[in-house]
């Protein structure tokens, strides 16, 4: 996520605290979880064993920035004189499915452009390393999230819930994210990041409660089952939505010693993020990067009709989840947009309406992640994606006019974007 100013960090801050409160009963025995001590300081520079500092870095603390100097020069590079293109895909459940079938629905129209900068959040850090790779991997990407890879994602914990750290089993998303990782789409990855791309993806640090973010190209470049294991675990712990899934424990070293850190859900406290912001870049750098294009995938809808929740475990958890990625991201679209326009840069958005029968982050059924993924492929393959911030914001307010009849595609008229002050066409 862009990084707000502290007043609005406050808030972000405490509306997710207040969402999670009733999540936080799930998580507050960890008994299936034995651990190490977690390292003292959340500014600790303990990374796993045998990874170089630059795999990642804490909020606040920048080492992405500290120690991979020229991280923007790169990808400026990698553009080959034209606009850098960066997509950010935020969490959502199984609305990531929404997010897949855009993108390969744009390639189908024959105008998805190949982008420098991926970064992913929760479900959407399943997407991110496909999305970096491009168009070659779209059956792939079609696979995983059109809906019979997931149909058996939410296996329910029977017997004494209460003594684990979630609702459901961890295992089938273990396993269904690492039916993808594999060695050829590592050595893919760390070949393009050889060449200038970055791709990052977000965890939450349980222990600090603050946001870690990973670079996947760095890990990639290690290779072997270390870096494949750890790639693996990483996209399952930035998916795993606390109290749905259980926290990952990631080993990790500091001056000769071993501590253990627990991550979660990446959307906990970063629902979108993009690379200048979360890397703490001075203004000054940021010019580097005047008339780059910032493509919002949002794997959810921005509003959402009021309803009468039953007062079952699961109906609670799936309308604070909810309610967290509404308002959360509704503060990215807006913090990312005034980035925008301070720094000359297009920005590009797309949610699911608010009029789409969708059915929530939880409801994994091959049904519905079939009717996201086609219709987020049918409104690219159309030009009805891409909207500018306002508009899409506006739509999901609930104006009577596009909530009425059938769902609508993101973009009900001439799309425009956030730049530099003015308004263009999202086809130019």
């Amino acid at each position: 996520m862009t990084a707000p100013a502290r007043g609005e960090r406050r808030s972000r801050g405490g509306a997710i605290s207040a969402a999670f409160a009733v999540i936080a009963v799930l998580i507050a025995a960890c008994s299936d979880l034995p651990r190490r001590p977690a390292p003292t300081y959340w500014y600790s520079t303990a990374v796993p064993a045998g990874f170089p500092d630059t795999v990642r870095a804490a909020e606040n603390q920048g080492t992405l920035d500290v120690r991979a100097p020229q991280v923007v020069q790169r990808a400026v590079a990698a553009a080959h004189g034209g606009p850098v293109n960066v997509l950010a895909l935020s969490g959502g459940g199984a609305g990531s499915a929404f997010g897949a079938g855009a993108l390969v629905g744009w390639t189908r129209r024959g105008t998805r452009p190949e982008f420098q900068i991926v970064t992913g959040v929760s479900a959407g850090a399943m997407i991110a390393p496909f999305a970096f790779l491009g168009q070659g991997w779209d059956a792939q990407l079609e696979e995983a999230f059109s809906g019979t890879r997931t149909a058996h994602l939410l296996q329910r914990r029977w017997a004494v819930t209460w003594l684990h750290s979630s609702l459901y089993r961890g295992e089938p998303l273990v396993e269904l994210v690492g039916h993808y990782v594999t060695d050829e789409l590592l050595a893919a990855i760390a070949a393009k990041a050889a060449a200038g791309g970055i791709l990052l993806v977000a965890t939450t640090d349980l222990d600090t409660q603050r946001t870690v973010i990973w670079n996947l190209g760095v890990v990639a470049s290690i290779g072997g089952e270390r870096g494949r294991q750890l790639f693996r675990d990483i996209i399952v712990a930035s998916a795993s939505i606390p109290g749905v899934f259980p926290p990952v424990l990631i080993r990790v070293e500091e001056s000769g010693e071993e501590f253990d850190e627990l991550h979660v859900d990446g959307g906990t406290t970063a629902p979108l993020f993009i690379a200048p912001e979360i890397v703490n870049l001075q203004p000054d750098r940021l010019a580097e990067l005047r008339g780059a294009n910032i493509y919002a995938i949002v794997n959810g809808q921005l509003g959402v009709p009021a309803e009468s929740i039953g007062g079952g475990t699961i109906a609670v958890v799936t309308r604070s989840v909810s309610a967290v990625l509404q308002s959360s991201s509704r503060l990215a679209i807006e913090v990312t947009s005034a980035l925008a326009q301070r720094n000359g840069m297009h920005l590009f958005v797309t949610a699911i309406p608010n009029n789409f029968p969708y059915h929530g982050s939880l409801d994994t059924t091959p049904a519905n992640m079939k009717a996201l993924f086609d219709f987020g492929a049918a409104c690219a393959v159309n030009d009805r994606l891409w909207g500018s911030p306002i508009e899409v914001l506006r739509a999901a307010d609930g104006d009577p006019a596009l909530l009425a009849g059938s769902a609508r595609c993101p973009a009900p008229a001439a799309s425009l974007v956030v730049s530099a002050g003015q308004t263009m066409g999202a086809s130019q």
